[in-house]
């Protein structure tokens, strides 16, 4: 077996467990990749080569003894905002950019535990608040299909970091689009897991808030395949600390094994903004290629009103991105968006100063519609659809509200990104985004698969599937 840069993960593993080469050799291999390329991209600035070198040599160690950890010599990255001992950990905000936690969130516990030797951490924008990943602290990363581009955020770095052949697997966040994102814009893949299947805690700088608090915002896995996927998926799935005592998480397996066992629902445009032309294109050609293998596929969608329920996740995310500030901030932000008299900037409004009543309220509506996805999932497996409007666009500089998307002939504000991430979110259903092939002047098309709550091995084996049979990665040109 030949070991390349764009090998996967799971070769990556077997060729260790046969010893068909070391992990010393194969950090090696990507440090100096790393050491080539990443000053054009900049995905990866936060370097612990020393230590991943000597994670290498002990692992290569423990597997003479017969260790057979689950990613036992592989090397990978993690999201800068992740918590690891001794290393960075700001999300981009410069007040925290020479915090250094002493010890290991529990995602990177896992990890660690399971034998990874860390390469590095991946560049974010500044509180993870964007779908670029341009940092006052560590710079831009550009996405290595066309650098004028974004790699999509918060989790751009690792996107840009695993297509361009730099690590194989990377550990990124979401609350907002931002592990899916990064995929969909560089022609990778992601799984935003369900909302309690991996731990939250860990994923932003002295937020040492309990489980329940952090409602929507998960951490999850980015690879190159949807096997790989599964395979970090595996290693991260886990219990909050504190409730180990008596919790213990065990998912059910996919729903079906075959395409044409699967009920397919395809996703009306969330209030009826349509993706590019050739994003539809593209998911109407999935689409029918899935009927083609006996797929039933038709056009469904839960019951609830999609207007309501993107407000009611505009003000849940409002209240989540916002709780570590002064309520004086919160107000100002809040009266700054009613003077727009938009309604879904009324609606985030709401979340920067709503009082409990509110939010307990807004609550209640969340699991209203955690009932109508599961009524839904009763008769469809997967809803598919895009992960993102278009390509990845080229990179923006101006201020947030100055900001748009040219969609086709349409010119959409900035926010309208979220209206295909937030359907899985608000709810905290999986959803798995997968490389969907490339558009005219080739850049990736990103599409999703969204599942039931705390059935995310239906997802990731959808996408397993079609990932075998109709599209799957490929290197950008000239990588």
């Amino acid at each position: 077996m030949t070991i390349d840069y764009y090998s996967t993960a799971t070769a990556m593993l077997e060729a260790l467990h046969h010893r068909q080469i070391s992990s010393l050799e194969l950090v090696d291999m990507h440090i100096a990749r790393i050491e080539e390329l990443d000053g054009t991209l900049n995905a990866i600035p936060v370097r612990s080569f020393d230590r991943a070198r000597q994670a290498a040599k002990q692992a290569d160690e423990r597997m003479a003894a017969g260790d057979t950890a689950p990613l036992l010599g592989l090397p990978m990255t993690l999201k800068e905002s992740t918590l690891a001992a001794d290393l960075p950990q700001s999300a981009g905000i410069p007040n925290f950019k020479d915090y250094r936690p002493a010890v290991d969130g529990p995602v990177a516990a896992s990890v660690f535990q399971a034998g990874a030797c860390l390469l590095g951490k991946t560049n974010i924008p500044y509180a993870l608040a964007d779908w670029q990943a341009d940092s006052t602290i560590y710079g831009r990363t550009n996405n290595p299909w066309d650098l004028s581009r974004t790699p999509g955020g918060s989790t751009g770095g690792g996107g840009a970091a695993l297509a361009a052949g730099m690590t194989p697997l990377e550990v990124g966040s979401d609350i907002g689009g931002s592990i899916r994102v990064p995929a969909a814009y560089c022609g990778v893949y992601g799984h935003r897991p369900s909302e309690t299947a991996i731990p939250k805690s860990g994923g932003f700088p002295k937020a040492d808030l309990p489980n329940p608090t952090l409602l929507m915002s998960v951490q999850g896995p980015l690879a190159r395949s949807a096997v790989d996927l599964e395979l970090l998926f595996n290693v991260l799935i886990g219990p909050e600390p504190g409730e180990d005592v008596g919790w213990k998480l065990d998912l059910p397996a996919a729903r079906h094994q075959r395409l044409a066992d699967f009920r397919v629902a395809l996703l009306p445009p969330p209030m009826e903004v349509r993706a590019s032309n050739r994003m539809q294109a593209r998911l109407e050609a999935l689409a029918s290629w899935l009927s083609r293998q006996g797929t039933h596929v038709a056009e469904a969608a839960p019951a609830f009103d999609m207007e309501d329920y993107y407000k009611d996740y505009l003000r849940l995310l409002a209240a989540m991105a916002t709780i570590d500030l002064p309520r004086e901030e919160r107000e100002a932000q809040a009266a700054k968006l009613r003077k727009t008299g938009d309604p879904f900037d009324l609606a985030e409004a709401d979340g920067y100063d709503m009082d409990a009543v509110a939010y307990c309220m807004l609550v209640s509506r969340r699991e209203r519609a955690r009932i109508a996805w599961r009524d839904f999932f009763r008769d469809w497996d997967v809803v598919l659809a895009p992960m993102a409007l278009d390509v990845a666009f080229s990179h923006q500089e101006a201020p947030e509200e100055e900001r748009f998307l040219t969609v086709d002939d349409r010119v959409l504000p900035y926010e309208t990104m979220l209206l295909y991430a937030m359907p899985a979110i608000f709810a905290g259903q999986p959803s798995t985004a997968f490389a969907g092939g490339l558009s005219e002047e080739g850049l990736p098309l990103g599409l999703q698969a969204v599942g039931p709550y705390l059935e995310d091995r239906t997802t990731l084996k959808f996408v397993q599937l079609i990932e075998e049979a109709w599209y799957q990665f490929e290197p950008p040109p000239g990588y």
